[in-house]
């Protein structure tokens, strides 16, 4: 059944606590950049992208998702969990052994919702690129969708994939950039300057949309609904999303110190307080 758009701000902040608990449980994991995306997988399984229950890895005639920057895992597994791909008590298994949510996304364990072993960045696209020239080949008129970090963009394999996508006019397949500013090592301004990113994209024939405010629900619904709207028409579809890495919990925006460390029992405890539920579905 769907949901309204007030119970998706809700499942928003559940996601958000998930993510904290899940990094916190193990001390690993990276709830920086999962915290600023989960708008992101929230519009669009909650209200952007067509796909069926039960999974099934084929994925002919729905819409298909692939997380090119793998660790943000957390937020991937929560999303896929609260939206009924497996059970929501699974996520008490992130990155233990022998479970199926390791830190980055893999394929052998059969996790429902996974469609590629991801987190070596910069593959993302690539593999997201075959994925739509396959449904065109079939006659398939679904969408394939992709989300890829702004540091990731780094990687040169990107920018060969952006070329191929435009050269051969991959026109079912939008790609977003979590444009958070922000990667491992510091302000991605200072590691390696991605410069006029709008300006590249659209020298190299891709269709670009822009928004800033990647951390508002509806915001993020419509943009994603606006880049639907201009598939079809010979360009492959960018979107620029700038988020807030570590949105939700205050002590973690505005740098990148909690892109790969998990809070401690009293950071929990804070950000729970922030990421308040009046009846939250804790796993």
């Amino acid at each position: 059944m769907s949901k309204s758009i007030e119970e998706l701000k809700s499942l928003t902040t559940q996601i958000r606590r998930d993510i904290l608990r899940m990094v916190h449980a193990v001390n690993s994991g990276h709830p920086g950049g999962s915290l600023g995306c989960t708008e992101y997988f929230t519009a669009l399984y909650g209200k952007v992208m067509n796909y069926q229950l039960p999974f099934n890895m084929a994925g002919k005639n729905e819409d298909l998702f692939f997380l090119s920057n793998g660790h943000i895992s957390p937020v991937f597994y929560s999303t896929l969990a609260r939206f009924g791909f497996f059970p929501v008590e699974e996520l008490k298994t992130f990155r233990k052994m022998d479970s199926r949510l390791q830190g980055h996304p893999t394929t052998h364990e059969g996790l429902p919702g996974v469609r590629v072993a991801s987190g070596s960045l910069g593959q993302g696209l690539s593999v997201a690129i075959g994925a739509a020239l396959g449904k065109k080949l079939d006659g398939d008129k679904s969408l394939v969708y992709t989300l890829q970090g702004d540091g990731e963009l780094q990687e040169g394999q990107n920018w060969e994939a952006f070329m191929f996508a435009a050269a051969k006019k991959v026109d079912n397949i939008i790609t977003t950039i979590d444009y958070n500013g922000r990667q491992i090592d510091g302000d991605t301004d200072d590691v390696l300057d991605l410069g006029d990113l709008r300006a590249k994209l659209e020298a190299f024939g891709w269709k670009v949309l822009e928004e800033k405010n990647g951390n508002d629900l509806e915001t993020v619904i419509s943009i994603l609904e606006r880049a639907k709207a201009e598939t079809g028409h010979g360009k492959p579809v960018a979107i620029i999303l700038h988020t807030e890495m570590g949105f939700g919990v205050d002590y973690m925006i505005g740098t990148h110190a909690w892109h790969g460390k998990a809070p401690n029992d009293e950071q929990l405890d804070t950000a729970f307080k922030q990421l308040y539920l009046e009846a939250p579905a804790d796993y």
